[in-house]
Parts: structure tokens; sequence; C-alpha cells
């Protein structure tokens, strides 16, 4: 309970009465309704963002998946990093600046860089853009490459009544490993040991699908080697995280809560056995109590908290929002805290002040979808049709209106299709990590958006997906899909050969 902070804690009580009004009517019968729109412009939307019976065509304005932010740069290496089309053209100068803060290297103090020092002491990675290679997706290590863009969470579960009250009311959304932290760090400023090396052992399953096909699954087992602070605590749980792609991240903030809300079911009334649940997370600034989106447990609400976690904990730079100038060190580490920090009064009161943290999360918020590919291709069209009827679409919606009220003109009132509900489902025990995140138990992760998921590979070099990257391609993600999903998975494996293959040509147009 010592890391529940006093302001979380004074507002706990009336951010729980307020956004329970708002969250908790997603279980009732009567659902959330958008408020934003008018009531001729609320008939627009239903029937533009119904699901589409017609797979003879394209739909109108399906190339542009980020609606008018998309960017129709030509496809290559860089078709993440391009800013969203419809942005001014003094926010340009924002998003450039934000850039240049995000492929920033910071480095150990004492520095005489006294605006790029005070990383870690532990960390994982010297630059936003280290894990976020190219805004795109980040991998597992594999042969001689690094462990950069992918790290292991740590966590252990509640033990006491009033640390399983904390998770329930969000002031806690886990406990972490009394010696390592949150999350395990293999780099540290000279001075001070890494924390240990993230083990992968492999094990290959074979699946037959119909027709004959096999295909290799490839099951991994996690530990940590050279762990140079003591053992982990028995109950530690490690959960492997890939960085997330980061394109369009501005526009599902500005995907209305009623739409997420509408769409979840979690005593799965309609028997369809797809019971999504919404995910809550804590306003890291107000402790406001608001609708979870981003991260593979939506355990965030904003781009802004998004990107202060990652701040605090993969580069260990303190902000407005995580003031913690020794990032994940624990009371355990002794020299860690004792290291000299980069805060500058001069500056501000964290090693990245507003300035800094305003800029990557505008950046964040507006790095733009590559327009679609392919989309009036017999094959793809095929592939689509398959999609919607193997049941893919329970669970990644394709399409929203944005809310006409979004912070940023840029968003509002577009229509984008992200392929996803951004809720949590229970993936079955094939996925399970074993580690609650706040609402989401161990087997549940947040629907992930498919959008430019196809152009994966032209922009970082790889097919690894999932959120462990185990997968190596499309067709070995698809057949992890267990639990809520296993239904789908099921139809995509009964598939002939030529029906599977035009589903993969569909994903591969996002």
């Amino acid at each position: 309970m010592s890391r529940i902070t006093a302001h979380i804690t004074r507002h706990l009580l009336l951010a729980t009465a307020l956004s329970f009004a708002v969250l908790g009517t997603a279980l009732a019968d009567d659902p959330v309704r958008r408020t934003d729109l008018t009531p001729k412009d609320l008939k627009r939307v239903e029937k533009v963002t119904s699901p589409t019976t017609d797979f003879s065509k394209p739909e109108p304005f399906e190339l542009m998946q980020g609606g008018a932010a998309t960017s129709t740069h030509p496809v290559n290496g860089d078709a993440f990093s391009h800013f969203s089309a419809n942005i001014t053209f003094s926010e340009e100068e924002e998003f450039k600046l934000g850039n240049a803060l995000f492929r920033k290297f910071w480095v150990s103090s004492p520095s005489s860089t006294q605006a790029s020092d005070g990383l870690g002491p532990l960390f994982n990675a010297r630059a936003c853009q280290s894990c976020h290679l190219k805004d795109g997706r980040g991998h597992p290590p594999e042969g001689a490459a690094d462990a950069t863009s992918m790290f292991l969470r740590l966590a252990r579960p509640a033990r006491t009544d009033e640390e399983r009250q904390a998770v329930a009311e969000l002031a806690a959304v886990n406990f972490p490993d009394p010696t390592y932290g949150g999350q395990l760090q293999d780099l540290a400023v000279p001075g001070i040991a890494a924390e240990g090396r993230m083990k992968i052992t492999y094990t290959e399953e074979t699946v037959t699908l119909a027709g004959g096909e096999t295909v290799s699954l490839r099951k991994p087992t996690y530990a940590i080697t050279d762990l140079a602070y003591g053992p982990l605590a028995p109950e530690t749980t490690l959960s492997p995280r890939i960085a997330n792609p980061m394109v369009g991240m501005g526009l599902i903030q500005a995907i209305t809560d009623a739409d997420i809300l509408a769409r979840a079911d979690p005593q799965d009334r309609d028997g369809d056995g797809i019971s999504g649940r919404a995910a809550r997370a804590r306003d890291h600034r107000t402790g406001e109590l608001k609708l979870g989106r981003f991260g593979w447990k939506a355990q965030n609400a904003s781009v802004r908290d998004q990107s202060s976690s990652a701040f605090k904990g993969d580069l260990g730079i303190s902000t407005p929002d995580a003031p913690h100038p020794f990032g994940d060190c624990t009371q355990a580490q002794e020299k860690c805290l004792s290291m000299p920090t980069g805060v500058q009064v001069r500056l501000g009161d964290t090693e990245a002040p507003d300035p800094v943290l305003d800029l990557v999360t505008f950046y964040s918020e507006n790095l733009a979808l590559p327009a679609r590919r392919n989309i009036d291709d017999p094959t793809v069209l095929k592939g689509k049709s398959i999609f919607y009827a193997s049941g893919c679409v329970a669970c990644h919606t394709p399409k929203y209106v944005t809310s006409r009220k979004a912070e940023n003109k840029a968003h509002r009132f577009q229509l984008i299709w992200p392929h996803s509900d951004f809720l949590l489902h229970d993936m079955g025990e094939g996925l399970a990590d074993g580690q609650q995140v706040g609402d989401a138990g161990g087997q549940e992760w947040r629907t992930a958006p498919l959008w430019g998921i196809g152009l994966t590979e032209v922009v970082n070099g790889h097919t690894f997906f999932l959120h462990d990257g185990r997968a190596r391609n499309l067709t070995e993600a698809i057949l992890w899909h267990g639990g809520e999903a296993q239904a789908s998975r099921d139809s995509f494996a009964a598939l002939p050969p030529d029906n599977r293959k035009a589903l993969i040509a569909f994903l591969e147009s996002l």
C-alpha cells in the first residue's frame, strides 16, 4: 500500500462515484448513448458503422482507414512515421518537436547535457524510439538481437483484504515484486548492476488444418537469469510484452466511451460466447476513473498516461504525471536510490517537465494510419467476407465515427477502421500470463487493433505478433486464439486452404 499515492487516495471516493455513473451503465439494460451528436447525425453514424453485408466491392471510405488523418505517402519503411494529414501547419511544428524528443537519447546523471540527463538508474531503453522502432511493433529477441523492444512485467497478486480492496477500487492495478519492482530492467547506468536478463525457451507444437496443412506453433516459457539483487518473490509472475505500434492512438482516444461500452457484454446476455468487459483506469493526473483503452490489458485511459508510464518504467525518466526520478528502483535497491537524478530546478521539478511530456504526447496522438492497399482485389474482398463469417468482427469491430467533441479538431467526427472493440476478453489458457492488471485477469487481453498490421514486415522487418511475439506470422497468431475466440479460431482452421489464404490477404491489406 505504500505505493498508493495520497493524491489518488484523496480523489478515490469522488472519482469512483462520478465515473461509475458512466462506466456502470455498461452493465445495465439501458446502455450509455452518445451525447455529442444530434439525432440526425446519430442515425447517420449508426448507418455508416453498421456491419456490411455486401462483399462484392469495397465500402465507401474504406481506403482511408484513419479518416481525413490518413497518410497517403508511398508505402516504405517510414509508413508509420508520418503526421496526420489534417493537422494544421502550426501543429506540424509540434509534431516535429515531439518526434525529436521521441527519438532523443537520454543519458545518465550528472551530465553536461542537463536537459537530457536522468536516465534510469535502471532502464530498458535510452529512447522511446528504441522500443517503438520506426513507430512500429516490437519483437522478441531473435538470435543475436537484443530485447530492447520487449520486456517482462513483474507483479504479484494481492495478499490481504486491504490489497484486494485497493485493486477493486483501482487504487493499485497489482503489486510489484518487492525487490525488482514492476518491470525487469536489463540495463543500468554506470556504477550499479542491471537487474537481470530475460530468458525464453520455446517448444514446438504441430497443428493440422483442413486440407492437410500443418503449422508449428512455438510455445514460450519465460525465466530470468543473472538476477543481481537476490531472488524474486515466490508469487511474482512474469508477463512478456512487446511494444505496440504507435499509429492511430489519437483517433482511438477520440472514440466515445459510449461506443465502446455499448459493445460490452460481460454476462454474455446474447449467448454468442463473447463476453467483452470494459476496463477501468485511473487518470494519472487527477485520479479520476475512466475507460481504459491503451496497453495490452487496457490499463491506461489516455495517450498521455501511456506516455508517462513508458517514461517511468522503460527509461527511468520522471514526468509531472509520474514524478519518480529513480524510475522503478525499489527500497531494496539502496544503491539505485543513492544515484544522482536529472532533476534541474531551473528546468522544472521533473526530468521531463510538461513541455517534454506534452510534445511527446502530441506526437504519439498524431502518427497517421497509412491508407489501405488492394481493397478492391477479389481475393481481399473474399477474405473480408470470410473474416466476417468466421465471427472475427465480434471482437475486432471494424469501424467507428469519432466524437464531435474530441480535444483535437483533426480527430473529430472521423470515420475510422481500427478493427477492435477495445474491450477485455478471455483468450484462453494458451495465451494466459497469470497476471492481473487492474480489471484484467490473467487470461484477459484487450482486443488488439488490426489497422496497419499488414505493413509490419515493411516497417519493422519481421512478422512477430501477439503480446509476446510468439506468433511468427498471422496464421500462427490466429491459431493461438482461445477462450472467447476459440470458435473463430476453429472456423479458420476448418477453412479450405484457399479461403485461409484469402483471409490472410485481407489482414495484409489493413
